[in-house]
């Protein structure tokens, strides 16, 4: 189906090309109906344009109207006048339509084209596991790999706890610094959060609005407690470095954490909540 529209659409974008070609070679070939021809020509692109933006109807009605004026422009010209029905009136009697034609078949195929990869676009952003910016686990597949992991927990007694944390005040920093500088921030809370954990344990985008990163940590809520600090010291550690050397803004994280308990978080999305809600008390 993608095929045949870009098919139809090169094949009107050519003929287009063809037309205006054939166009102004007959327009130019005699000086006398110079000025004709151009009127002539404009009113078809004029009606090629308007069948562009709106439909097919909208071209073919203004088709029939301008038929119906230069008919009778011709047939007035023949009876009252005495002039000849020359190749000048089926020229453009045959042309204008056929730009109109061309134009809806270049259009058509590129609105195809167009639904197709908004389609496409958004099925691979249905399906995708990975977040773009930072090369992370995005919430899908927090949900697919936490469905796994919590039936282990249940079957096996393993200690689950899933950490949350984002930046304070991150939307009033969005106003005051520029976008490099919180590109900057990202990689840097990432490449902390990711050396912070064991290699068993997974790190993962939840949101990106709001850069928020879940640690899904094979360990109890102790041991969770270990891993804040550990990240609240490697924080501080960044902020000095940073303040030291580019006299760059100082970057507070918010953190918290719930153990895994199949009556309490049934479901990841209610962990997720859970652990948010512990966000709440870390101020």
């Amino acid at each position: 189906m993608r095929r045949n529209s870009s098919l139809i659409s090169d094949g009107g974008f050519l003929l287009l090309f063809i037309a205006c070609f054939v166009t102004i070679m007959f327009t130019a070939r005699d000086p006398n109906l110079y000025l004709q021809n151009i009127i002539f020509l404009n009113v078809a692109f004029l009606i090629a344009i308007i069948t562009y933006f709106t439909t097919i109807t909208t071209g073919l009605i203004l088709n029939i109207l301008f038929v119906f004026g230069y008919g009778t422009f011709t047939i007035y010209q023949t009876v009252v006048q005495g002039d000849v029905v020359t190749a000048q009136s089926y020229f453009w009697l045959f042309m204008t339509p056929v730009f109109t034609a061309i134009t809806w078949m270049f259009t058509q195929a590129s609105k195809q084209l167009q639904e197709q990869n908004d389609m496409l676009t958004k099925k691979n952003a249905s399906l995708a596991t990975m977040d773009e910016s930072t090369n992370l686990k995005n919430m899908l597949s927090f949900q697919k790999d936490t469905t796994v992991f919590m039936a282990l927990s249940d079957r096996y007694k393993i200690p689950l706890t899933l950490l949350v944390l984002n930046v304070k005040y991150w939307h009033e920093l969005r106003r005051m610094i520029g976008e490099e500088q919180l590109n900057a921030a990202v990689y840097n809370i990432t490449t902390i959060s990711q050396t912070s954990i064991r290699a068993n344990d997974s790190l993962y985008m939840l949101t990106q609005d709001n850069p928020t990163w879940g640690l899904l940590l094979f360990t109890d809520r102790d041991g969770a407690d270990i891993v804040m600090n550990r990240i609240r010291s490697r924080m501080i550690e960044m902020n000095e470095t940073e303040k030291s050397s580019r006299n760059r803004f100082e970057l507070n994280l918010r953190m918290g954490a719930f153990e895994y308990n199949a009556e309490e978080t049934p479901t990841p999305l209610e962990w997720i909540a859970r652990a948010r809600k512990e966000l709440e008390y870390d101020v």
